[in-house]
């Protein structure tokens, strides 16, 4: 990536980029602007009167980074792509890393193809920083350096993570927290015992967004991130996720988890800059309620 700067008093961008990357052409500085080239704090800016604060860091996307919104096979949709890391919308379906039964239609095989740009002798690859449910879709963080990757999962607890999901009936009260302890030992269902040496403790804050007939849409932020947390906590809390089939769901009436993880906040592994990233509710989940 060209070097970022940091602005040093407050200015509009265009006559601030023509300063400080006075070896461009402004035509090229323009072109920059127009394809979505400029980023500012982490989120690409093609108005070119943006107003800039002191502070604000300005840097110049490399040549060859996808644009926002930028679809790859398997249905990814990259919403941030920058020299550390990838901020992507994964679907529902789409494993996060391999598996015995699946080695190469997953997220990490179709990014590390991404940023190898179909050379196969490329050394480029990603590292996976966090995984979602392969019934899961919504936002996920992949580095593409090792220290990004460190950086990222050492601060993992201060990043702030929500989740939509659509459940069967009313959740105890309109919004709570459901604080329990998950025993992990099974590869294939988490369950709620009581504390012990060997279970996680696990923290989920819900609240009420809208009431279906028979169906009700929360928002989940998570405390703590255990495997299967929402979708265990949820049945044990007497509202299962709708097409939740392992943890007790009764229904499955758009063949797929109903849980979205929606929003995403966190400081960039390198220049410490807040991200903030969204992903709205999918289309099909939105009819359940």
């Amino acid at each position: 990536m060209s070097p970022s700067r940091t602005v040093a008093e407050p200015a509009e961008l265009l006559p601030y980029l023509f300063a400080s990357w006075p070896e461009a052409k402004k035509k090229l500085v323009r072109t920059w602007l127009k394809a979505g080239s400029v980023m500012v704090n982490g989120q690409v800016i093609t108005q070119f009167d943006h107003r800039l604060r002191e502070g604000d860091v300005v840097a110049i996307r490399p040549k060859g980074f996808a644009a926002p919104r930028t679809a790859l096979t398997g249905g990814i949709r990259i919403q941030h792509e920058d020299g550390a890391i990838l901020v992507i919308e994964k679907p529902a379906g789409l494993l996060s890393i391999a598996s015995p039964s699946e080695q190469e239609r997953t997220a990490y095989a179709l990014l590390t193809d991404h940023v190898r740009r179909g050379n196969r002798q490329s050394r480029e690859r990603v590292w996976i920083v966090h995984r979602l449910d392969r019934e899961t879709s919504g936002l996920m963080i992949i580095a593409k350096t090792e220290s990004a990757k460190e950086a990222l999962q050492t601060g993992w607890d201060a990043v702030e993570k929500k989740y939509f999901a659509v459940v069967e009936g009313l959740p105890p009260a309109e919004a709570g927290t459901l604080d329990s302890h998950l025993d992990e030992s099974d590869d294939f269902k988490v369950r709620v015992v009581k504390e012990s040496s060997r279970t996680r403790h696990a923290v989920t804050h819900y609240r009420t967004v809208k009431k279906g007939k028979s169906t009700t849409l929360l928002e989940l932020t998570l405390e703590t991130g255990r495997r299967h947390q929402i979708r265990v906590q949820l049945v044990e809390a007497g509202c299962p996720i709708v097409g939740d089939g392992r943890y007790g769901a009764k229904t499955d009436p758009v063949r797929r988890l109903a849980l979205h993880a929606s929003k995403l906040r966190f400081p960039h592994p390198v220049t410490g800059v807040e991200m903030r990233f969204e992903s709205p509710l999918p289309g099909d989940l939105g009819t359940l309620v």
